[in-house]
C-alpha cells in the first residue's frame, strides 16, 4: 500500500524564483539609486574655479590684438619714364618733402623738347608777322579815311562856291547839278570808308586777342614740355621713412611706375581685425585704449572696412592722446574697444562651462559647501573678463567656472575634497 506525500507549500516549490525576483530588484534599485543619487567626485579645488556672483560695473569691450603702422603710406611714382641713373635714397632713409631719391635719363625726351622748342620759336615769329600785318592794314585804312575826310572838305567849299556862282549866273544849272552829284557819290564813298574803318577796328581787336590767346597757349604748351625734364628727378612728396625702391641702376622705368613707398611716421594708426560678431556695433568715433607699462593710452576707431573676408573686418585705430615711449612699426598691444558706458549689474567671471553649456546652466554650491547642483540660466553680455546673468543667480550665489571637462552632465553633484 503506497503512502500518500503531502504537497509542499508553495513558498517552498517559489524559493528560487522569490530569491531571484529579490536579487533582480535590489539590482535595479542600486542601479536607480546609482543614477539619481549624488556622485562623489574627487578634484582638485585648483582644477574647479569656483567664483562668487556679484553686483559689479560692467563694462562692454572687446579684446584683441594690434599691430602698429604708419598713419598714412605715400607711393612714389616715376612722372616720366627713362633708365635708372643715379639712386640717390636706399630703404630705411629718413626724407624731407623735395628730397631726391632718384635720377632718370632720357634721350628721347631731350630730343621731343628741342623740336617742340624749335616748333614754339617759329609760332612766335607768325604771330608777330600777323601783328604787323593788322597794324599796316589799320594805317592803310586810317589813310584812306584821313584822304576821304580831306577830299570831302575840300568837294564842300567848292560846292558852296559852285552854288554862290550858279545863283549869279556865272554857272550854268547843269554844271551845278554835276557837281552836286559828284558831291554825294564822294559823300558815300567816305561814309564807306569810314565804316570799313570801323569794321577792321573790331576785326582787328579780334584777331589781336586771337593771336594773344594762342600765343599763350603755345607758351604753356612749351612750358609744359620744359618742366618734363624736371620730372626726370623723382623727389619726395611727404616727409617720412623711404620704406622700399624697387629700381636698380640702368633699370628701365616706364611713366607711371611705382618706384617705392614712404612711411608718414608723423603719427601711427593701430591695424586690427575683429568677428564679424561685432560688425552692427563698431563704427568710426568709438573709444578704445591699450595698456602698457601700467599706464593707459587711448585711442579710437578711424576706419572701418565693412567687408568680411575669413570672418573677420578691419579696422584702424588712432591715437587721441600720449603713446607709448617705445612705439615702433609693427609692434603689437591688446587693444580694448569700448561697445558701452560701463554698467553695474550681475557678473560672474568668465570659464570653460560657457563652452560645455552654452550659456545654459551652470553649478551652482549649496550652502553646506561640498554639494553643486545644476542650475539654469540666462547670460547676456559678455567682455573677456566677465559675463552679465540676467536670471538664475543672484548676488553672493557661489558657481563653478571653469573644469567642466571632467564634471560631465549630472543634476547634482557631491564634491569631495579630499
Amino acid at each position: 500500500m503506497d503512502i500518500q506525500l503531502k504537497p509542499r507549500p508553495w513558498y517552498v516549490r517559489y524559493l528560487l524564483h522569490m530569491l531571484a525576483g529579490a536579487v533582480f530588484v535590489a539590482v535595479a534599485g542600486y542601479a536607480i539609486f546609482l543614477a539619481f543619487a549624488p556622485r562623489q567626485v574627487r578634484f582638485d579645488a585648483g582644477e574647479h574655479g569656483i567664483a562668487e556672483v556679484a553686483e559689479a560695473p560692467f563694462r562692454e569691450y572687446v579684446d584683441v590684438e594690434g599691430v602698429v603702422g604708419p598713419i598714412q603710406t605715400v607711393r612714389i611714382n616715376a612722372l616720366e619714364g627713362g633708365f635708372v641713373e643715379r639712386i640717390m635714397a636706399e630703404d630705411g632713409a629718413m626724407l624731407q618733402v623735395g628730397d631726391t631719391i632718384l635720377v632718370l635719363s632720357n634721350p628721347e625726351l631731350l630730343r621731343t623738347i628741342d623740336e617742340e622748342q624749335a616748333e614754339w620759336e617759329n609760332q612766335q615769329r607768325n604771330y608777330r608777322e600777323q601783328e604787323i600785318e593788322m597794324k599796316q592794314r589799320s594805317l592803310t585804312l586810317r589813310q584812306q579815311a584821313l584822304d576821304a575826310a580831306h577830299q570831302m572838305a575840300s568837294l564842300e567849299k567848292s560846292l558852296k562856291q559852285s552854288r554862290e556862282e550858279c545863283r549869279m549866273g556865272i554857272k550854268s544849272r547843269a554844271e551845278q547839278e554835276v557837281m552836286e552829284e559828284d558831291y554825294d557819290y564822294q559823300r558815300r564813298k567816305a561814309e564807306l570808308q569810314i565804316q570799313s574803318l570801323r569794321h577792321d577796328s573790331v576785326c582787328t581787336l579780334l584777331k589781336r586777342e586771337m593771336v594773344d590767346a594762342n600765343r599763350k597757349a603755345a607758351a604753356r604748351k612749351f612750358a609744359r614740355s620744359s618742366g618734363r625734364t624736371a620730372n626726370l628727378v623723382v623727389r619726395a612728396t611727404v616727409a617720412g621713412q623711404l620704406s622700399f625702391l624697387n629700381v636698380a641702376l640702368g633699370q628701365q622705368v616706364a611713366a607711371g611706375t611705382s618706384v617705392g613707398e614712404i612711411k608718414v611716421l608723423s603719427e601711427y594708426k593701430v591695424h586690427t581685425s575683429l568677428s564679424e560678431y561685432y560688425i552692427d556695433r563698431i563704427t568710426m568715433g568709438l573709444p578704445a585704449s591699450i595698456q602698457y607699462e601700467e599706464r593707459k593710452f587711448p585711442l579710437r576707431i578711424s576706419k572701418v572696412v565693412p567687408e568680411v573676408k575669413e570672418r573677420n573686418f578691419p579696422c584702424d585705430l588712432v591715437f587721441t592722446g600720449e603713446r607709448p615711449s617705445n612705439i615702433r612699426l609693427g609692434k603689437t598691444f591688446r587693444v580694448q574697444i569700448e561697445l558701452g558706458k560701463p554698467e553695474t549689474t550681475l557678473v560672474i567671471p568668465r570659464g570653460d562651462f560657457y563652452q560645455h553649456t552654452l550659456g545654459r546652466w551652470i553649478y551652482r554650491l549649496l550652502p553646506d559647501g561640498r554639494t553643486v547642483r545644476r542650475t539654469s540660466i540666462e547670460i547676456g553680455r559678455q567682455n573677456p573678463q566677465q559675463f552679465e546673468v540676467l536670471s538664475g543667480l543672484k548676488a553672493g550665489d557661489r558657481v563653478l567656472v571653469s573644469g567642466y571637462d571632467k564634471l560631465g552632465q549630472f543634476e547634482e553633484l557631491v564634491i569631495d575634497a579630499d
